[in-house]
């Protein structure tokens, strides 16, 4: 797989998280480009919009922001390798001081030289609790971080983060254009300046992104010159686009990338992914905060149809956040589809079937409102098949779309049909998932999910570097899921991209949740040539 040209590294592979905070968008209008542009220019549909592009604010926290650098990236296969540092970090013999040293002659976007100070302002600013960051508790481990001269950077942690290396690929903000200004919602929120392969030229919201090539760019000048990233969320619209020949390349749900099997002009990339679908089943619900029917509906649903029909084999199941073919995957843990088993479960927890065949219990009828994004296919046929693998076991789900604006607001007591997802280490896929105490953080722990034993288990997992123990606490936390789902894991799903193919260099690296401006094949547009450059 391509990777960026001086960024070699012959140390150890470390796999890391590669995701983006995202949120909900509209219908974009029309872009310039497409198929019929020149090949120093791509247009790229998106199905996510980044809700900020300051990385204060974690934009560009898990790498590959193309504004951004951060001190270290991944390349196509998920090492860690130097970015803005000039190589990995020395880390101390207790694992509680990693030191940097940083690249010569990097500027920023506006021709102002990168210096040590600059990543100490970023992580310090990501770590004043007035920064709106929803990621912070990633950086719980993080002490202190200082300066020595203009080149070397020293973080010092409170206990020994086995993963904190990683954490390193933090995009990296410019102190002289963004202190002493209104962090959550100044200009640079909007406008950003960094050190990264390119330069944002527009943002016209829930419609696209451009971008031009940074001539100055420490790495290289990218070939690609134009970028623009339109943002499509609804599936058929954004196939249909690429048909058309408005767009270079789009994710596509696997019923949709089957339409373009056999086009010599287009090449269809599979990209391997963390990303699952899962049920939140709300705590302060009287429905789905109870225990039983939570396990009703784990073994209730058949989640190796969901494979065969809705993803069409794209994907496996899932029965937690950390897939099946993960190292860090507790076996023993998988859930076979048992309706039978489900009714039993139900019917000894005393919700008996009601005339209509809804099981009652205490006058509560076992009946909930399941919300799906507006414009999701995938999510919407996930939600469809779960309501009807449910009403098998005498539970009663009615499906409804709807946009974030909308179902933010109800996710405290209204289940909803959600994603999520980080490669790599166990603690980036689950704290923020399951931590009781971040319960109504935002998009953090949406069941509100509680569970004391969990709550340790997560704790215990990231501070210790030995990894026998870190494996046993991300154990308990799968086999907690078992006999308390707080929600219901569904499919693992792989990303397909159809791109013309007009460009070398191109390929995927392990993917997160989200499929917006990092991940896909153009999270390394900046190696990319034209096809017979140079021959």
């Amino acid at each position: 797989m391509a990777a960026r040209s001086v960024r070699r590294a012959t140390a150890a592979t470390v796999t890391g998280a590669l995701a983006l905070a995202t949120a909900a968008c509209s219908n974009p209008g029309s872009t310039a480009g497409g198929s019929g542009g020149p090949k120093d220019s791509a247009v790229v549909g998106i199905a996510y919009e980044p809700e900020t592009l300051s990385p204060l604010l974690g934009y560009g926290k898990d790498g590959n922001s193309k504004i951004f650098d951060g001190l270290l990236a991944f390349d196509g296969d998920m090492r860690l390798e130097p970015a803005l540092a000039r190589a990995l970090p020395k880390v101390s013999a207790d694992g509680l001081t990693y030191t940097y040293t940083l690249r010569d002659g990097v500027t920023f976007s506006d021709g102002v030289p990168f210096t040590a100070k600059d990543v100490v302002f970023t992580y310090r600013t990501i770590l004043d609790p007035k920064t709106n960051n929803a990621s912070r508790t990633e950086l719980d481990a993080l002490r202190g971080v200082r300066a020595v001269g203009d080149d070397t950077v020293v973080f010092t942690l409170k206990y020994p983060y086995a993963p904190f290396a990683e954490r390193t690929v933090q995009a990296i903000a410019p102190r002289h254009a963004a202190a002493g200004k209104d962090v959550n919602t100044g200009a640079f929120t909007t406008k950003p300046i960094g050190t990264g392969p390119y330069v944002l030229t527009g943002w016209s919201k829930g419609e696209k992104l451009t971008f031009k090539a940074n001539p100055t760019y420490w790495d290289g000048a990218p070939a690609v010159k134009r970028l623009t990233m339109a943002i499509v969320k609804d599936d058929d619209v954004r196939a249909t686009r690429l048909r058309a020949g408005d767009l270079d390349g789009a994710v596509l749900p696997p019923n949709l990338a089957a339409g373009f099997h056999g086009d010599p002009a287009r090449k269809t990339y599979t990209a391997k992914t963390y990303d699952y679908r899962t049920v939140t089943l709300p705590t302060h619900h009287p429905v789905t905060g109870d225990t039983a029917v939570r396990r009703a509906l784990d073994v209730a649903v058949d989640r190796g149809a969901m494979v065969d029909k809705i993803l069409e084999g794209a994907g496996k199941p899932a029965y937690g956040p950390v897939p099946t073919d993960s190292p860090w995957f507790a076996k023993g843990t998988e859930r076979r589809h048992d309706l039978d088993g489900a009714r039993t479960i139900l019917d000894e927890a005393g919700w008996t079937p009601g005339p209509d065949g809804v099981r009652v219990r205490n006058g509560v009828r076992a009946a909930f409102p399941l919300w799906y994004l507006s414009g999701d296919k995938l999510r919407q046929d996930h939600a469809l098949a779960y309501a009807s693998d449910a009403k098998k076991a005498g539970i009663d789900i009615t499906t409804q779309a709807g946009t974030w604006e909308v179902i933010e607001p109800r996710m405290k007591t209204d289940a909803v049909l959600a994603g999520g997802g980080s490669p790599g280490d166990p603690d980036f896929d689950q704290y923020l998932l399951l931590k009781s105490s971040l319960a109504g953080d935002g998009f953090n722990n949406m069941a509100r999910y509680d569970n004391k034993s969990v709550d340790r288990a997560l704790e215990d997992g990231r501070r210790t570097n030995d990894v026998t123990q870190r494996r046993a606490a991300y154990d308990t936390v799968q086999r907690e899921l078992v006999k308390n789902p707080g929600y219901t894991f569904l499919t693992h799903i792989d990303h397909l991209y159809v791109v013309n193919d007009a460009w070398d260099g191109l390929g995927t690296q392990t993917e997160p949740h989200d499929h917006g401006l990092a991940s896909g094949p153009w999270w390394n547009v900046e190696a990319w040539k034209p096809k017979g450059a140079g021959k």
